[in-house]
């Protein structure tokens, strides 16, 4: 097996109002996002080419949407709390842009 191309841990992940899960694994890994809970079962999956990543405009750094399978998922991806007055880690961004990645898409 391969080695992931992304990994997250600790992953907040909400389907509309409801939370799925607080700690949960996102994970890019031969050309499928799965998102996971905390004991690895598996939430959802697709190719990463049907996988639809974005940032809300409103939402803070470590905030990304998934849309897989017709279903959109929210993901709070911070990796840690930051100190007072610090911004967080931009995991949102870095998640994004492996999508793209894994894709094959630019930009």
């Amino acid at each position: 097996m391969a080695e992931p191309e992304f990994t997250a841990r600790g992953v907040r992940i909400g389907k509309r109002l409801r939370s799925l899960t607080r700690a949960g694994q996102v994970r890019i890994s031969d050309g499928r996002l799965q998102l996971l809970t905390s004991y690895g079962s598996e939430i959802d999956s697709a190719p990463v080419q049907a996988v639809r990543a974005s940032k809300p405009w409103f939402a803070p750094d470590d905030r990304a949407l998934a849309d897989l399978n017709g279903k959109r998922y929210s993901l709070t991806l911070g990796d840690h709390d930051p100190a007072p007055g610090e911004p967080g880690p931009p995991a949102a961004r870095r998640f994004i842009e492996a999508v793209r990645k894994a894709a094959g898409r630019n930009g």
